[in-house]
């Protein structure tokens, strides 16, 4: 009852009369045409429910008309897609010939109910009109008086149900199919899963950026020399600046923006990485074999990722120690691995643990796998990526 009281005030009630009337227009030209045969638009209309852009155009009606509160939403209960299968289209044929029914019930209605109160209303004033249109009688005034709202009253509530209804069945007909719903699914998962990526390069590159600016200054200020300084100044400079257009870019993809995104990083530029680890102090020697330039583009950006949050591990917990770092296309599969000595102390053995599972992250990824832990005296971060299955 309170949703009834209610409905006048709603604009949803009058978007959706306005949908239950359009097909009055398809019947009304016919009816110019050939009024002797008012049933043909109920032929004539269901071929058209066999064109895919029907579908998409009874979506968009009916998404905007019924269920505005859903405008822009991609998992709606009202689909805006062009009919893909045979049911989808036969679910649309369905959908006009129930338009054509509804709309001539609602307009009926909509023309006979408020001559009723208008015939009562002359009534009640105390006139009439030339002749009964639509009462077979003429009622009392003080009948009238009390009768002429309820025509009214009537078509409200018939508005109101017709529009619950046909909102319903619009999103039975016109809903996403299992296929669009699981497409729509698979879409969803693979925007968090891109998000996930963007918190992890976001972690991997402002992280190596700032690992390597600490330990440059602490360097610097520890050596005293001029010349040792001004390199520190120009690696702290350099790293900051490729940290930058990695922030700019994850931003980029972050504001959903019409432009594509640059190129992400590859193994290909792994010399970046190094060179940043010799300007730190490290002495690093770097074994890269095989067609790193051929290698499919998930893993060679992962396995970007990884070498980088493995020297950034390195810069972190260790400072500028001997690092060796091997990287090698074998067939079937790519080999990483980079070792370095054992930290001296407990103190430098801190930290979450958060690069380390992000590089078996994304190695479990790819289908591969990642290790981490003490070898040989050193320590040693060995990931392997199989590329058969990526191509």
């Amino acid at each position: 009852m309170y949703r009834l009281l209610r409905a006048p005030l709603r604009g949803v009630t009058y978007t959706r009369w306005l949908h239950l009337l359009v097909p009055i227009l398809i019947v009304s030209i016919w009816l110019f045409i050939e009024p002797a045969w008012p049933w043909m638009p109920v032929l004539i209309v269901a071929p058209f429910g066999f064109l895919p852009w029907v579908r998409l155009a009874e979506g968009l009606q009916a998404q905007f008309l019924l269920a505005p509160h859903e405008r822009g939403q991609h998992d709606g209960s009202i689909g805006t897609a062009p009919s893909v299968r045979w049911a989808d289209r036969w679910r649309t044929v369905v959908w006009l010939e129930i338009r054509l029914v509804l709309a001539g019930l609602v307009g009926v209605c909509t023309v006979w109910l408020p001559v009723i109160t208008l015939e009562l209303a002359f009534t009640a004033a105390g006139s009439a009109l030339t002749a009964d249109v639509v009462l077979p009688f003429t009622p009392p005034r003080w009948a009238a008086v009390l009768l002429a709202p309820l025509p009214l009253v009537l078509l409200l509530v018939i508005v109101v149900l017709l529009g619950e209804a046909v909102t319903g069945i619009a999103a039975r007909l016109l809903g996403p199919s299992a296929a669009e719903r699981l497409t729509a699914l698979e879409a969803r998962t693979e925007q968090l899963l891109e998000r996930t990526r963007i918190a992890r390069e976001l972690h991997d590159s402002i992280g190596h950026a700032l690992t390597v600016a600490v330990v440059q200054a602490g360097a610097a200020r520890a050596a005293g020399n001029a010349d040792f300084t001004e390199r520190a100044l120009c690696a702290i400079e350099e790293t900051g600046r490729a940290a930058m257009e990695d922030l700019e870019r994850v931003l980029l993809v972050l504001r959903e923006s019409a432009q594509p995104p640059s190129q992400r990083p590859t193994l290909a530029d792994a010399d970046r990485l190094l060179n940043s680890a010799r300007a730190s102090g490290s002495s690093v020697d770097a074994e890269l074999s095989g067609a790193l330039e051929k290698l499919p583009g998930p893993v060679t950006r992962e396995g970007y990722r990884i070498l980088q949050e493995a020297l950034t591990n390195v810069l972190r917990h260790c400072g500028p120690v001997p690092v060796r770092v091997r990287i090698e296309a074998a067939v079937g599969r790519l080999d990483l691995e980079v070792v370095n000595p054992l930290p001296q102390g407990p103190a430098l053995m801190t930290g979450t643990g958060g690069g380390l599972r992000g590089i078996r992250e994304r190695a479990a990824l790819l289908g591969g796998e990642a290790e981490s832990g003490p070898y040989e005296g050193s320590w040693r971060v060995r990931a392997r990526l199989p590329l058969e299955r990526i191509r």
